[in-house]
């Protein structure tokens, strides 16, 4: 029986594809993405694939979250894929059609493919969901804030004390959801002692410590600065073919700013 089975989730369903001996795919498609879905899987998992297989599936927000938990319940190995994992695996296979069931084969091919680097997702912490649901709620309260400012300066009179009364509000929101963020932290002695070891490097306030933790989970769990750096996307690729040589700083020319008389190893030819 397939030792891999490849989920594609949406918002409302998933479909569910696995790799046959025979090279071709048993599908199913259009699962609720609900208990009662659930359990249909359950049937089609028990008849279809070996107990303890690789369930192989993307980050998709928070809408794969039940689904894996209930995976990891019921005894399977859940993988949780980085999107970016599949879309370079589906540029280096040239697929060009990009459905539901398409997709879920295809991160299907992928676990079969890297079953020996496929890692086990186990849950975040309560703590940990709680303290991103809040953070999150703050971008997004900071953003309406941002965009009722921006009307404001072309608002006609009629509607500034409208606009007026909404950013107070949302005000109130922030101050409150700010204060929710800390008292989450402080009451937390897991959090509260991981804010501390960030707040203890130069440049990283609370808010930025709340951001971290919520966004990057525990920091210890990265080896180096370089594993945190790809977690957030933030490493850009070099390119240089031919004649042509990425412009991207050097690490001389992105030391001049500490002048001529710079000793930082990194300013060496």
């Amino acid at each position: 029986m397939p030792s891999v089975i490849g989920l594609d989730i949406a918002k409302h369903t998933f479909d569910l594809a696995t790799l046959q001996p025979n090279g071709k795919y048993r599908t199913k498609a259009k699962l609720a993405n609900d208990k009662a879905g659930f359990a249909v899987l359950r049937d089609w998992l028990n008849k279809h694939s070996e107990p303890g297989a690789w369930v192989v599936m993307e980050a998709t927000g928070i809408y794969h979250e039940a689904l894996a938990e209930w995976l990891l319940e019921h005894g399977y190995r859940v993988c949780v894929l980085n999107p970016a994992q599949i879309a370079h695996y589906a540029r280096s296979q040239l697929q060009r059609v990009k459905t539901d069931k398409v997709d879920a084969k295809l991160i299907a091919e992928y676990g079969e493919r890297h079953q020996d680097s496929l890692r086990p997702w186990q849950p975040e912490p309560r703590a940990v969901r709680r303290l991103k649901a809040l953070v999150r709620r703050l971008e997004d309260l900071r953003e309406i804030e941002q965009m009722e400012r921006n009307r404001l300066e072309v608002a006609d009179a009629s509607v500034q004390a409208s606009i007026q009364s909404v950013l107070e509000h949302v005000g109130q929101e922030i101050e409150e959801t700010l204060k929710a963020i800390d008292d989450h932290i402080d009451n937390d002695p897991d959090l509260r002692g991981k804010r501390d070891l960030l707040t203890s490097i130069d440049g990283i306030a609370d808010k930025t410590a709340a951001l971290l933790l919520a966004e990057l989970g525990d920091p210890l769990r990265f080896a180096n600065s370089r594993a945190v750096t790809a977690f957030a996307g933030l490493n850009p690729r070099l390119q240089e073919s031919g004649n042509h040589r990425d412009k991207r700083a050097s690490p001389r020319r992105a030391h001049r700013a500490c002048g001529p008389a710079c000793s930082c190893p990194r300013s060496a030819p």
